[in-house]
């Protein structure tokens, strides 16, 4: 069955095309094309890809680390009500059993499908990290970098584990990232006290970027430019960026569209208090609290985010001045670049998955189209 989607503006990789349509069979783009002559309805001021958050620890009250049956579905219907089609679960620091079992959940869910986001594999958050930029992560619990230890979890999580993120100055952390690049797994360096050399080493050894770029890292600075001057001036590495104006100034959002516009990658880094009220929450197995939509540690630290990913995008174009289609490309189409399914996924392509997202002219998410379906919002 084919269906025909018309917008007066549909973004693709080399920018907007007026008055358009999408043609769409069995869940694939089959044509974009101009609208015919006298047709004048419309099904959407923007056609755009739908987004895909690599970063997501939990929202809607319930946490990647719970055990509950339906919690990965919940969540999965939380992402796709914020133009989300595809997204990585992502794990904490936590004792290794408890990692074990949450790879295993997202593996089955990976696998199974279900509503809502589409699960594209996990996202190993810790416990692979330094206690000097540790964040919400327990530092008691990090652990040693060891290859066969790494390769249990590729395999409980049946080759689904996509990210691994480590601190580059622990011992053996460029023979982990060229162990882990081996098999295919995509490695981000944060949560460190990490020199500027030791990140170009890393970055040589062939890690990917940097987890939510400035946060849980050392800083820029003019004498020693740290884990942040690597990222922005080299132009291999990739940049998770949480673009909600409270853990990055929007001057400093600002400077990554500047340097490194076509490898920033919009996150949300979101937690289980994302899209409820204010209150007590957890995190990392301890009580957080969020006010005014800022969730802290007891000690008064940042404790993840409740941004949502079209949230991201409206702040990159209001509070930097970012160009929307930038600002779009840098939720659909860099992390699919990132995560390396670019061809099927991150953009409106012919040939390409019909995860499409129709916005009105101030970015608001109107509707969402996962593979070809419409999803209720």
């Amino acid at each position: 069955m084919t269906h025909i989607l018309r917008a007066r503006r549909v973004l693709t990789e080399q920018g907007w095309l007026d008055d358009h349509q999408l043609r769409v069979e069995e869940g694939v783009i089959t044509a974009i094309e101009p609208i015919p002559a006298g047709i004048a309805s419309r099904n959407a001021e923007l056609l755009c890809p739908a987004y895909i958050d690599i970063h997501v620890h939990g929202g809607a009250g319930v946490d990647v680390m719970d055990d509950a049956p339906d919690a990965l579905d919940k969540l999965a219907r939380h992402k796709a009500r914020e133009g989300v089609a595809s997204w990585l679960p992502t794990t904490v620091t936590a004792p290794l059993e408890m990692i074990h079992q949450a790879l295993a959940r997202i593996a089955q869910r990976c696998y199974s499908g279900g509503p809502g986001a589409q699960v594209l594999g996990s996202y190993l958050e810790g416990p692979y990290f330094t206690p000097q930029n540790k964040g919400a992560h327990p530092p008691e619990l990090f652990r040693e970098l060891n290859p066969a230890e790494l390769d249990e979890l590729i395999a409980i999580s049946r080759q689904t584990l996509r990210v691994v993120a480590l601190a580059p100055e622990k011992p053996g952390a460029l023979q982990a990232i060229i162990h882990l690049k081996k098999r295919g797994i995509r490695v981000m360096l944060g949560h460190s006290a990490a020199s500027y050399a030791q990140t170009r080493a890393a970055f040589d050894a062939g890690a990917d970027g940097l987890v939510h770029c400035y946060n849980g890292m050392t800083g820029l600075h003019h004498r020693e430019p740290g884990m942040v001057g690597a990222g922005l001036t080299d132009p291999r590495a990739w940049l998770e960026l949480i673009a909600d104006g409270h853990h990055v100034h929007p001057a400093a959002m600002k400077l990554c569209g500047c340097c490194a516009r076509e490898r920033v990658v919009l996150i949300t880094d979101a937690m289980q208090a994302a899209g409820m009220p204010d209150g007590r929450y957890t995190l990392c197995g301890e009580q957080v609290e969020m006010r005014a939509g800022i969730v802290r540690t007891a000690s008064g630290g940042l404790a993840g985010s409740t941004l949502s990913i079209d949230a991201a995008v409206r702040n990159m174009v209001e509070l930097t001045g970012l160009l929307p289609e930038d600002a779009i490309h840098m939720a659909s189409l860099h992390p699919a670049r990132l995560l390396g399914i670019d061809g099927h996924l991150g953009s409106l392509k012919v040939g390409k998955r019909a995860s499409i997202i129709a916005l009105d002219g101030g970015l608001q998410l109107q509707h969402i189209w996962i593979q070809g379906q419409p999803f209720s919002l």
